[in-house]
């Protein structure tokens, strides 16, 4: 069956479970007989997030309904398939189809001297709290430019721009700048793997009351946890391997594809039913 025969339901079943986790289906009576209506939501950052609670390792209320109605899982990464898989408690497979990102990755051509920073976010707001290690960042993008380095700002959505005003603040997404840079700092995120395939080398800035995933630190040359060592570890930092970038990372390229694949499958299973979807 090609894409013109998908029905417009089973098509919107995919679409719209892209940056999560699920597709789940049902009969339309069922949910037609819910009023109101609960959504269950899932999130992409398991280890450490603040924008829902987890289903394990207490297990959360309905967390077996939830898993029992899951149509599709995928994952970016093996690494983040295992997390995934610790948070949901399916122990079912998880389909790796690799990050959109890396679909259209820049070429990397690094400017003499340009260090990419990329921040966390210093001040708590009522989204979410601060991060542990700010302060290190901060000194240690001091050093560098003390150095001789150029500091470029890939700046965090949420992060005060005012800390960083005396660098130069990127207008393009973290992703794009890290094509400019020699190397890159800041505290391990999920745009650590990305930019590992984009082919700058990374130093993580760490501190004692983070909890970083391992296969985010995989991806770092150095840690440091003295703004004195920045200089140092920034010189010395290299790309990592293929096969550290691919299970960080998962497959380069064409994951938009390999992703439509799993939802068009899970699609064709649910008949057109109703969906409910997870951001």
């Amino acid at each position: 069956m090609g894409f013109n025969d998908l029905s417009r339901r089973s098509l919107l079943a995919g679409a719209l479970s892209g940056v999560g986790l699920t597709v789940l289906g049902g009969t339309a009576a069922r949910a037609a007989a819910q009023a109101p209506r609960r959504v269950l939501i899932a999130t992409n950052e398991p280890w450490g997030t603040y924008h829902a609670a987890p289903l394990l390792p207490v297990e959360a209320p309905r967390a077996k309904e939830f898993r029992e109605r899951l149509r599709a899982i995928t994952a970016s990464s093996p690494a983040e398939a295992k997390v995934f898989d610790d948070y949901l408690g399916t122990r079912r497979p998880i389909t790796v189809v690799g990050t959109p990102q890396t679909d259209d990755l820049p070429r990397h051509v690094p400017e003499e001297g340009t260090v990419l920073v990329l921040t966390s976010v210093t001040k708590s707001s009522g989204t979410g709290g601060s991060a542990p290690g700010t302060d290190l960042l901060l000194a240690a993008a001091e050093r560098l430019a003390a150095a001789g380095k150029h500091i470029l700002v890939g700046l965090h959505p949420r992060e005060d721009r005012s800390l960083w005003e005396r660098y130069e603040i990127s207008a393009v997404p973290s992703v794009q700048a890290a094509a400019r840079a020699e190397a890159a700092i800041g505290i391990p995120g999920t745009v650590f793997p990305v930019v590992a395939a984009v082919g700058v080398p990374l130093v993580g800035c760490t501190d004692p009351r983070l909890q970083i995933p391992d296969y985010l630190l995989s991806v770092c040359t150095h840690t440091i946890s003295s703004a004195d060592d920045a200089v140092t570890a920034v010189k010395t930092a290299e790309p990592v391997s293929r096969q550290v970038l691919y299970e960080a990372v998962g497959p380069v390229g064409g994951s938009a594809r390999r992703l439509f694949k799993v939802w068009r499958k899970a699609g064709f299973r649910a008949h057109a039913a109703p969906v409910t979807a997870f951001p």
